[in-house]
């Protein structure tokens, strides 16, 4: 904890006035600053290149949506210090209008994370060279984890290996609708299989019932136990 709040100081000492919007400690573990969005590329800079903090590795960039907000996105960057075994949580606002910059010149593997957040939310990187989709198909149409993301009403697409082509189809059920009756998981069906073998087993042999012995009658009748 007093390392991270040292960080805190030092971080708020070394940037210029009114940069440093917010910043607390999360989870007592990890140090989490809020700044404007046209501050990052120089507040990653000196994160990066300052010896007292040291930020390496830049672990992931992934989006938070809040529809309700006026500028509805939040985007975060995590970093790690691999000299002072420190990590660092960074985050800026932006809307679907207003790019962020890119980072992709102080972290190059930066390119990948920004492509998925742009992707799945819609945020937008000033400077990325490479700003195509990277998990979805390239002619699909939204944003998934967009809080307002329609569930319905869209096509489902796969490689057609006759048409040797990618095919776009209308989203249908490949099994059809079925009533349970909460009696049998299969309706309609009297038996399932593997009954037969229960029925077969149901008497165990140590445990034969008195009726299946043979009936003995006479004087050997008496010996009988």
């Amino acid at each position: 904890m007093a390392d991270l709040s040292a960080l805190g100081t030092a971080l708020t000492e070394t940037l210029p006035a009114g940069v440093l919007l917010e910043a607390t400690i999360a989870r007592g573990a990890e140090l989490a600053i809020r700044i404007h969005r046209d501050q990052v590329r120089n507040v990653m800079t000196v994160l990066r290149t300052d010896p007292r903090f040291a930020f390496e590795q830049c672990m992931d960039v992934c989006g938070a949506d809040y529809p309700e907000r006026e500028e509805r996105f939040d985007v975060v960057w995590n970093l790690l210090s691999l000299t002072h075994n420190h990590r660092i949580r960074v985050v800026a606002r932006t809307d679907a209008e207003n790019a962020v910059p890119s980072v992709t010149a102080i972290w190059p593997s930066a390119g990948w994370f920004e492509r998925e957040a742009w992707d799945m939310y819609g945020i937008a990187f000033e400077g990325l060279e490479d700003m195509r989709r990277i998990l979805t198909d390239y002619g699909f149409k939204g944003h998934p984890l967009r809080k307002d993301f329609p569930l319905t009403g869209h096509v489902e697409v796969r490689y057609d290996q006759e048409r040797r082509e990618v095919v776009y189809e209308p989203v249908k059920l490949q099994q059809d609708f079925r009533n349970f009756d909460f009696l049998s998981p299969w309706e309609g069906l009297t038996t399932l299989p593997g009954d037969e073998k229960v029925h077969l087993n149901r008497i165990a042999p140590s445990e034969t019932s008195l009726l299946d012995k043979p009936q003995v009658e006479g004087p050997a009748a008496e010996k009988q136990p």
